[in-house]
């Protein structure tokens, strides 16, 4: 298992400088998710290739590698002219990603849940463009349902990607969002088996506690998909039963801390997750 970074609360940090930080934090594995320098939110990607071998250069120095490079782009938006351009820019970051070395992406599917059937049609209309070019690079492609979503529910999200039928295509669990995708993680990822590539880890409060009221959102029927990105331990995630899950299933992919909560202890954050992830591999394995 190749535990991983995602440095969303270091992105003040300057790129060039990230593989040693990570490096000290002690993590071998870097997920890059967005960031203005790199692969904006939703925007064309800002690094040249002189800047693509340049941070080759310190990954390689620090002794830090990217398990995948995650974009997000509106390539399942029911604007056609937001998806053409999406699509754009999906094609950059696999040149990109390719000329990193590394050979894994993962995304989300990025359409409207009031649009549902829209938003899936020009999911497939993207895939029908881009795939032909992830199996021609040699890289695979994880994704995952999100809250806000034209896919939430999690069994839902594996039958989407299982209907893909593609070698290259698989499933990533997002642990704060279980709450989200029907709060059976254990269910999630023995249906997803080994469709299940990759995990993102994080902590999160069940928004459905209280009969609905663990949280007073304005003004009432918000549709407002609330949910955390915490340390571990700090919400209401069993831990105990995703780590045996994931033992059971056989995982052996991408585990990666994506805490966000945090910005004024991002250092801190990220070591004691990487502790307590390792402690509970630990136990899982003894």
């Amino acid at each position: 298992m190749k535990i991983a970074l995602d440095p969303y609360m270091l992105r003040k940090v300057p790129l060039l400088e990230l593989p040693r930080l990570v490096a000290d934090l002690g993590y071998q594995y870097i997920e890059m998710s967005p960031r203005d320098d790199f692969l904006p939110f939703f925007l064309h990607p800002r690094i040249d290739d002189a800047g693509v071998a340049a941070f080759q250069r310190e990954l390689a120095a620090a002794g830090v590698s990217i398990s995948s490079v995650l974009p997000l782009y509106r390539w399942s938006g029911p604007d056609e002219d937001a998806r053409q351009a999406a699509v754009r820019y999906w094609k950059r970051a696999i040149e990109i990603t390719v000329d990193l070395g590394v050979d894994v992406m993962n995304s989300e599917f990025n359409g409207r849940p009031e649009k549902a059937d829209e938003s899936e049609a020009q999911f497939w209309r993207s895939l029908e463009e881009l795939l032909p070019i992830f199996e021609r690079e040699g890289v695979r492609l994880v994704l995952e349902p999100h809250p806000d979503d034209f896919v939430e529910d999690g069994i839902a999200g594996v039958n989407l990607v299982r209907g893909i039928n593609s070698d290259l295509v698989s499933f990533l669990y997002c642990a704060p969002h279980t709450f989200h995708q029907g709060g059976d993680l254990a269910a999630v990822i023995k249906h997803a088996g080994p469709l299940l590539t990759q995990v993102h880890l994080a902590d999160s409060f069940d928004f459905r506690g209280s009969s609905g009221l663990r949280y007073i959102v304005n003004p009432p029927g918000s549709t407002a998909r609330v949910h955390q990105h915490l340390d571990i331990g700090q919400g209401e995630v069993d831990w105990d039963l995703f780590f045996a899950t994931l033992a059971e299933v056989g995982f052996d992919g991408i585990a990666t801390v994506c805490v966000f909560a945090w910005e004024e202890r991002a250092e801190d954050s990220a070591r004691f997750n990487l502790s307590q992830v390792n402690q509970y591999l630990s136990k899982t394995a003894g």
